[in-house]
């Protein structure tokens, strides 16, 4: 049965919002996609707290356009699932911070490399990496049973397949002898921050990569993984604080 939407925002507005993060326009099918997770953003908003953004444009811009910005980083053959591979980055690196040794290849010879997300919230990178790069295997890690009832409607709106939602704690999850390791990791806004970063390295796979939306004062905090190797942060559009780090496992 298809998800009947009500006052469904304008897909070409969200396609002129969401330019900034992006080199090229999403497809047509991709938008609907996210006009229909907008639609059920608001209605479950209004229930339980995912978001405290209520502004249908700046849950464009702040939400998705962040975490497509971080989707066309990880995988910029967004329609091309037989290219997976992580690109590098050239830029300077800010003191303090590891440079790459190597271009951190995610899903080289695997066509469907493993992601997990972790404290995914409102679905925030993970679902909008899932509508850019369809071919992942896509675990959502999120202990609110609310929010994890939420996240696996959207699933069900957008028909998304390969889709795992957790409802667990991550230090459970660490803990379980042979939960699976992924290619890569991702976060954005995590309590406990240095916690959570430790126990996202331990479920890295060998030379897998790790990709945090976090803020500028919490690049420092990174230094302190000897294990990875950081690229420069990149700064997120329409933001002065905001950036994107990628660390590869040695």
């Amino acid at each position: 049965m298809s998800y009947k939407k009500r006052d469904a925002m304008d897909t070409a507005q969200i396609a002129v919002l969401l330019e900034p993060f992006l080199e090229r326009p999403l497809l047509r099918s991709q938008l609907d996609q996210i006009s229909i997770y907008i639609d059920l953003l608001l209605r479950w908003n209004a229930r339980i707290n995912l978001t405290a953004i209520r502004q249908e444009e700046e849950i464009v811009t702040r939400h998705f356009g962040e975490s497509f910005f971080l989707a066309r980083h990880l995988f910029p053959g967004s329609s091309d699932p037989l290219h997976p591979d992580l690109q590098p980055i050239e830029e300077e690196t800010p003191a303090g911070v590891h440079g790459s040794t190597g271009y951190g290849v995610l899903g080289t010879g695997n066509c469907t490399p493993r992601v997990l997300d972790i404290g995914s919230g409102a679905g925030f990178p993970a679902v909008p990496l899932k509508l850019w790069a369809p071919h992942i295997h896509l675990t959502l890690i999120e202990s609110n049973h609310k929010k994890a009832a939420f996240l696996r409607e959207v699933a069900r709106a957008l028909t998304l397949t390969n889709i795992n939602v957790i409802a667990d704690r991550l230090e459970t999850l660490v803990a379980r002898p042979g939960f699976p390791r992924a290619q890569l990791v991702t976060f954005r806004a995590v309590e406990r921050f240095d916690a959570i970063l430790r126990q996202a390295v331990a479920l890295l796979a060998p030379n897998a990569t790790l990709a945090l939306l976090i803020g500028v004062a919490q690049i420092a905090h990174l230094t302190a993984l000897d294990t990875l190797d950081w690229r420069p942060p990149i700064p997120v559009p329409q933001s002065h604080t905001r950036v994107l780090s990628i660390g590869v496992l040695r």
